[in-house]
C-alpha cells in the first residue's frame, strides 16, 4: 500500500528557481545567528541553495524567524510585515513540527528543524524560535494562554506568571515554551510592554534592578527567574553593536 504524505505549503513562499538569479540561488551572508540555547552570535551561514535536493526525492528550505515572531524565508532581502508569512494554517503547520535541529545538516548556522515527509524546513532565529505575541483566554475563561508565531488559538502555552524572567541586560522578557524547541521562549516587545506595568521591584532599588513579583488577577506572583540558567553569560563587549 502506498502512502503519500502532502506537505500544506503557503501559496506564494518559495521562488521558482527559473525566477531568481545566482547571486540569490547561493547564500553565503554574515548574519545573527542563534543557538540552540538562545546565545546570539555573528556568524557566516553555510552555502545552501532554496529548494535544493542534496539526496533523492529529498527537498530543503531555509527560513528565519525575527524577534517580533514574523517568519520569512531566510534568504528574504528585505524582511518586514509585507514578505512575512501571514497564512495560518501554514504558520501551526510549521510551528507545531518544530523541533532542535539534529539531522547532521546545517545544524550550527539553523538550530531548528520543522521536518514534513521528506521535505526538511530549516530555520534560525533573531533571538529565539518560539515567540509569544498575544494574550488568550481558554474557551472556558479560566485559564490564560500565551499565543504564539502567528497561530492565535492553534499554537498557544499556558501562561504562568511567576515564569516570566526579565533578562538584566537587555530588558527582554522570556517565558518557558517547549522543551522540543529549547525551553523558552521571547515575548513580543509590544506584549511585553503590556505587561511591564504588572512587574514589582524592590522599592529600595526601583526599577535599576530585576524585578520580582507579578501581579496577575489580584495576585502577587513571586517571580522565580527560573529561566535565568538558560542565558549564556556574555561579557561586556560581546554585545557591541547589538540592537
Amino acid at each position: 500500500r502506498l502512502v503519500i504524505i502532502l506537505c500544506r505549503t503557503p501559496p506564494l513562499p518559495r521562488p521558482l528557481i527559473s525566477e531568481v538569479n545566482d547571486e540569490h540561488l547561493s547564500q553565503r551572508l554574515a548574519v545573527r545567528r542563534c543557538t540552540a540555547a538562545g546565545e546570539r552570535r555573528l556568524t557566516t551561514t553555510a552555502a545552501y541553495v532554496q529548494g535544493q535536493s542534496p539526496e533523492p526525492r529529498i527537498r530543503e528550505y531555509f527560513y528565519y524567524i525575527d524577534h517580533q515572531g514574523q517568519l520569512f524565508l531566510d534568504d528574504t532581502k528585505v524582511k518586514n510585515f509585507v514578505t512575512c508569512f501571514k497564512d495560518k494554517q501554514f504558520l501551526v503547520f510549521f510551528f507545531s513540527r518544530l523541533r532542535l535541529n539534529q539531522s547532521g545538516r546545517y545544524e550550527d548556522d539553523f538550530p531548528f528543524l520543522s521536518p514534513c515527509g521528506r521535505e526538511r524546513n530549516f530555520l534560525r532565529c533573531d533571538d529565539r524560535p518560539v515567540v509569544f505575541t498575544h494574550l488568550l483566554q481558554d474557551a472556558t475563561g479560566d485559564r490564560d494562554l500565551l499565543s504564539f508565531c502567528g497561530g492565535a488559538d492553534k499554537l498557544t502555552v499556558s501562561f504562568n506568571p511567576e515564569a516570566l524572567f526579565m533578562h538584566p541586560a537587555t530588558g527582554r522578557v522570556y517565558h518557558p515554551c517547549s522543551e522540543r524547541t529549547g525551553g523558552v521562549g521571547l515575548v513580543k516587545s509590544s506584549l511585553a510592554i503590556e505587561l511591564s506595568p504588572s512587574f514589582v521591584y524592590a522599592s529600595e532599588r526601583g526599577q535599576s534592578g530585576p524585578p520580582t513579583h507579578f501581579l496577575w488577577r489580584k495576585r502577587q506572583h513571586v517571580l522565580s527567574n527560573q529561566l535565568a540558567g538558560c542565558f549564556a553569560i556574555e561579557e561586556d563587549d560581546s554585545g557591541a553593536g547589538e540592537g
